[in-house]
């Protein structure tokens, strides 16, 4: 069965770094992109970046362009996504999820992790 573990949450202080793990079983995790989703309290799944399967493009949403960087190791079958310049509106909780392509078209995240929280505060 296909299982997606993050790990790396805690809480820092605004300006501060984390790295975000996420390690993959269940499934050729070096066939598939990989995405970090994240939710604040009281609010919607907020996409935060993708990585194709061989971690030569990656994406990400206007509000962590320059400061996250999503990366893979795929002979660890892990995802990680380096945070840096944290700032209370990266408080959430972060989830990795397995992305379902048809072509070129990217239909969603078929399997997802059970997330780790990022708190960032002083």
């Amino acid at each position: 069965q296909v299982q997606l573990v993050e790990s790396g949450g805690g809480l820092v202080q605004p300006g501060g770094s984390l790295r975000l793990s996420c390690a993959a079983s269940g499934f050729t995790f070096s066939s598939y992109a990989m995405s970090w989703v994240r939710q604040a309290p009281g609010k919607g799944l907020e996409w935060v970046s993708d990585i194709n399967s061989g971690g030569g493009s990656t994406y990400y949403a206007g509000s962590v362009k320059g400061r996250f960087t999503i990366s893979r190791d795929n002979a660890k079958n892990t995802v990680y996504l380096q945070m840096n310049s944290l700032k209370p509106e990266d408080t959430a909780v972060y989830y990795c999820a397995k992305v379902v392509v048809a072509g070129r078209t990217l239909i969603g995240c078929d399997y997802w992790g059970q997330g780790t929280q990022v708190t960032v505060s002083s």
